[in-house]
């Protein structure tokens, strides 16, 4: 299975986890007469499983990204600057955000202005859609 594959079953074994987990704790205690749908016991067996298969599928998934970590902290360092970057207020000229008991404004001024900013964030996505690619096409070529 390559990688591509892997982090989708990851996922299902996840969602599949956290399920049999949501029953072992609905279904553990309840009235007495009352009926139970789900064995307790039963579910928290198939929790454990799926997670020892969990911890086993991300333990191949993480060996088998050893070679390019470095691309995948980056990639996830330039996409948290994109969302840095486009909250930075580049706000110039007179502000509607004027002192209190005074009808003049202020007057603002940037030291990096709304073009410098939004192409910083241009090249960073260009990196980050390269990034991705390259990604994209280790975890498909990738066996574990």
């Amino acid at each position: 299975m390559n990688i591509k594959k892997a982090l989708k079953t990851k996922n299902k074994l996840v969602k599949i986890a956290n399920e049999h987990y949501q029953k072992v704790s609905q279904y553990n205690s309840m009235e007495e007469g009352a009926s139970r749908p789900y064995s307790a016991k039963e579910m928290l067996n198939n929790w454990i499983e799926a997670t020892n298969e969990l911890v086993d599928l991300k333990t191949k998934i993480h060996m088998a990204n050893a070679p390019v970590y470095g691309k995948i902290f980056r990639l996830a360092e330039l996409k948290s600057m994109v969302s840095k970057l486009n909250s930075v207020n580049c706000e110039e000229g007179k502000s509607s955000r004027g002192r209190w008991n005074s009808d003049d404004g202020l007057i603002m001024t940037a030291e990096i202005s709304i073009i410098e900013r939004d192409t910083m964030v241009k090249n960073l996505e260009s990196e980050i859609e390269r990034l991705q690619d390259e990604l994209d096409a280790h975890n498909a070529t990738t066996e574990i």
